[in-house]
């Protein structure tokens, strides 16, 4: 690696892991056409690290307020004062972050194999499955559209979106970020948002709910890759000039990441999720047209590879 891939992969990261396009869509696309099939895993925990980086700059604030409503909401447990509907509301929205990420204890059941249902996502970037991410890429424009409806229904003022989550809000976006870390091309932010949309929730804090529940999700991404990393055969056997790419990487990511954050609230708050649907409509039309070519010829057109299933 060097430094110029180095900050190539920092945008990717920095900007498709917050914008509604799917990260991992677009890198099963990356690796599909250049015909990649090692990653850097500690590369790939550092740039993890940077976009946690840029939601915490975004949202500090609030995240110090939501661990102080948590404590609040703990001192009332234990002192049997507990009641859902008498919360403030960032106690609220500290428990229903804590609700809607309950989902995500399903993708670690076995499924055979000695697979979990989370190795998956694993399965279907091989080249064999890159249909999925063409349908996957599609159902992410399809999704967008239906949130953006939902969310015309409140523009004459007539009817207000709700700003307060429900158990059944926050499990109905929860599992909807399960299946985004299922399938690449299923965007996490952009099905999360719309499911909040769906459910009848105000379209800024929908954002914003997105990005907090998708936070621990981006932990727990680090964490595994990171003891991937450390407990490979080959372990960590890296340069200084290493070191220098992977620090310029998460620099790149944190920063591109934090705008990305802010130009996502901005067209939300514009009205202009219209750029975001026709964007992973066409590509997910794309990537469908060139695997549907592949299955038939039963080779990867790019790297005239055998398909692996």
């Amino acid at each position: 690696m060097n430094i110029f891939e180095a900050i190539f992969q920092g945008i990717i990261q920095g900007l498709t892991e917050f914008l509604p396009v799917s990260s991992s869509g677009h890198l099963t696309i990356c690796q599909h056409i250049f015909g990649m099939s090692e990653n850097n895993l500690f590369f790939s925990v550092m740039l993890h690290i940077g976009t946690l980086a840029a939601v915490l700059a975004v949202y500090f604030k609030l995240v110090i307020r939501l661990f102080k409503a948590l404590g609040s909401v703990c001192k009332k447990i234990f002192s049997k004062q507990f009641k859902l509907k008498e919360l403030t509301g960032e106690e609220n929205m500290a428990v229903m972050i804590i609700i809607g990420l309950l989902p995500l204890f399903v993708m670690f059941l076995p499924i055979g194999n000695g697979m979990k249902l989370k190795d998956l996502a694993d399965k279907f970037a091989n080249d064999g499955f890159f249909i999925v991410v063409g349908l996957s890429l599609l159902a992410t424009s399809a999704l967008l559209y239906i949130g953006d409806k939902h969310n015309q229904k409140y523009a004459d003022g007539k009817k207000k979106a709700r700003k307060r989550y429900k158990v059944a809000d926050a499990l109905t976006v929860g599992i909807t970020q399960c299946f985004a870390a299922l399938f690449p091309g299923l965007s996490r932010s952009g099905s999360t948002l719309a499911a909040s949309q769906i459910r009848g929730m105000n379209k800024q804090v929908a954002l914003d709910y997105s990005f907090l529940l998708g936070t621990p999700a981006i932990v727990a991404a680090a964490l595994l890759e990171c003891k991937d990393a450390l407990f490979s055969d080959n372990g960590l056997t890296l340069s200084f000039g290493d070191y220098i790419c992977i620090v310029v990487g998460m620099v790149v990511a944190g920063v591109v990441g934090f705008f990305a954050i802010k130009i996502f609230k901005w067209l939300l708050k514009t009205d202009k999720m219209y750029i975001f649907i026709i964007y992973t409509a066409i590509a997910g039309a794309i990537v469908l047209v060139i695997s549907i070519v592949e299955l038939a010829l039963g080779v990867n057109i790019f790297t005239q590879k055998a398909l692996v299933f």
